[in-house]
């Protein structure tokens, strides 16, 4: 029987799982500009890696002339990085995600509602009012709420990682090992191994892996279950297993027993049959 962790395999597709993560970005809030915040041209913003750098180069250029024609406007708070117009004005612009913009150039980028003043969520350089940025999270498979926070994906779904449990004994399985039976239900491993290992008909325990293993040796003779330590000879004791070096099991009246103590008993019983008495003969007339 193989065994999962929930940060490490997918059971249905067998692919690697990476470890909860977090798909919330920072809240933030874009900042009105007012006169106090008037100072020197800002720096030209980092390369996207998008542009050439015939074409980064032209932009820079065109940002400074920009910039140096309007050092002269003591309202001048700099270029818009979405229109690329001049921001002139108390009032008129903003500060966000490190940039400048007019008031009614930034918007979500889904339902265009400005958002200046309110809070918003920056993703993959993109701006999201609050209520687009929740619709475009995913649901946790087991309690069909939003993963707002840590979000953990296991046998192809998505769930809390307090919702990810045993579905037996409901213990929390986030980055702890797990398996799925037969009717893909999650089981916690201890779980698994009380609902389906068999038990040994030797020493009575379950045959489960050691401590560390995933996979485990069951061996099944006389239609019944043993550990590789338990399946040895009664009478001597030694292995019969080849996994210990044995020679095979040679059962006798349903007792496991090695060739050379087959072979004993097997002389015992023939002896005690020879040193029977004759049954004697009668006739009835």
């Amino acid at each position: 029987m193989a065994v999962r962790t929930a940060v490490r395999l997918d059971p249905v597709t067998g692919k690697k799982i990476p470890p909860p993560v977090s798909p919330k970005p920072v809240r933030m809030t874009a900042t009105r500009l007012t006169k106090s915040d008037i100072k020197p041209p800002p720096a030209p913003p980092p390369s996207s890696g998008t542009k050439s750098a015939e074409e980064e180069l032209d932009a820079l250029t065109d940002l400074l002339v920009k910039n140096l024609e309007n050092t002269g406007d003591p309202d001048f708070f700099g270029m818009c990085s979405k229109c690329g117009q001049k921001v002139s004005g108390e009032g008129t612009g903003c500060n966000a995600m490190d940039k400048l913009f007019h008031i009614k150039c930034f918007v979500c980028n889904i339902c265009g509602c400005q958002l200046t003043g309110k809070v918003f969520y920056k993703v993959e350089d993109q701006a999201l009012c609050e209520a687009d940025y929740m619709a475009t999270l995913e649901k946790c498979w087991v309690c069909v709420q939003v993963i707002t926070d840590r979000i953990l994906r296991a046998t192809g779904k998505c769930f809390h990682p307090d919702c990810f449990k045993c579905e037996v004994c409901h213990k929390k399985l986030d980055g702890v090992q797990f398996t799925v039976d037969n009717f893909n239900k999650i089981h916690c491993i201890e779980d698994y191994y009380r609902k389906y290992s068999p038990r040994c008909a030797a020493c009575n325990q379950l045959i489960v892996p050691d401590e560390g293993q995933e996979e485990t040796i069951r061996i099944v003779s006389m239609n019944k279950d043993f550990h590789v330590k338990c399946y040895i000879c009664e009478d001597c004791q030694a292995p019969l297993s080849s996994e210990k070096g044995g020679s095979g099991c040679y059962p006798l009246d349903g007792h496991l027993l090695c060739q050379d103590c087959n072979t004993i008993r097997v002389q015992k019983m023939t002896a005690e049959l020879d040193a029977k008495p004759a049954r004697p003969l009668t006739t009835e007339l």
